[in-house]
């Protein structure tokens, strides 16, 4: 059976991160043995009675909640090398566990606009003409798909099947890797970046990359740093690359399950996509009726 920690590993989690969920871990096998138990066995009720432990030896809910995801992220190892057929907390959330409230999110045709309105074409230098077609290209990886800086970095010419009209976002250290459609409009967009705009970038940068994007500076961030400033001119309530992509997951819960938001955002734990959930009745009433928390 292939380690906790090496699975870890392989999944990209930080040093910090490993050794915090091994040592939970650790701490959770000891707690089954008292408990004459293992977690390969553990059921449904066994596992409230350890929430339940958690609750009064934790101080506060955020706190449990963790510690809840840590062990459902082991369940999931163990499901990998076929020591489990199932995870008997994956629904299970704490309710009142802290959650993020967003504000001054963009609706979906504020996101698009972002999008529209960003100009290419009124530039006197050729090359600051080719350097805005690139930054359309993020803003419209950014509104579409919604996704992070981090994503936008790691992304490789590998990583777009054009003539399938997606594109492929490698796992990191706290999200999925997940396969994406593209906007037929993003497609044509990505196919003269990639042949004509990305090689005269490369050309003038005199760079060897297999990066999608090649920033003006060593760091794409500050590129995007610059975008953001541009899209706040388009619209006075753009603030970061985070409100951006938070509107992008709160819009995908207005037309989707979280299961698939949850896929679309790359998630590790339907927890993280349900703190994009807006603090209102309908759905209060939908976790309460299909997460089962646990009061």
């Amino acid at each position: 059976m292939m380690e906790y920690r090496t699975y870890l590993h392989k999944e990209n989690y930080s040093k910090s991160t490993i050794e915090n969920y091994s040592n939970h871990i650790d701490l959770f096998i000891k707690w089954c043995k008292r408990n004459h138990t293992n977690p390969e066995y553990i059921d449904y009720n066994k596992m409230l009675k350890y929430i339940k432990y958690l609750q009064r030896k934790e101080n506060t809910k955020t706190t449990v909640q963790k510690r809840i995801n840590i062990v459902k992220n082991y369940f999931k190892f163990l499901m990998s090398e076929n020591y489990r057929a199932d995870n008997p907390i994956e629904n299970v959330n704490l309710k009142g566990a802290k959650r993020i409230i967003n504000y001054n999110l963009l609706e979906a045709d504020e996101l698009e606009d972002l999008y529209y309105s960003f100009d290419t074409e009124n530039y006197q230098e050729e090359y600051h003409k080719y350097t805005s077609k690139r930054n359309k290209v993020i803003v419209g990886l950014m509104v579409y798909q919604g996704l992070n800086t981090t994503e936008l970095r790691q992304l490789e010419l590998e990583n777009l099947e054009l003539y399938k009209g997606k594109i492929y976002i490698k796992s990191g250290k706290r999200s999925n890797a997940r396969m994406l459609e593209l906007k037929s409009w993003q497609v044509i967009e990505l196919l003269e970046y990639v042949k004509e705009i990305r090689e005269e970038i490369v050309r003038r940068k005199n760079v060897q990359s297999e990066r999608l994007f090649i920033p003006n500076n060593k760091r794409l961030s500050n590129t995007i740093l610059a975008i953001v400033k541009k899209l706040k001119k388009i619209n006075h309530k753009v603030n970061n690359a985070h409100q951006i992509r938070a509107s992008v997951i709160t819009n995908w819960l207005g037309q989707y399950n979280l299961r698939k938001v949850q896929y679309l955002a790359g998630h590790r734990y339907i927890s993280s996509t349900e703190r994009y959930l807006q603090d209102d009745l309908e759905n209060l009433h939908e976790i309460v009726n299909n997460f089962h928390p646990i009061s």
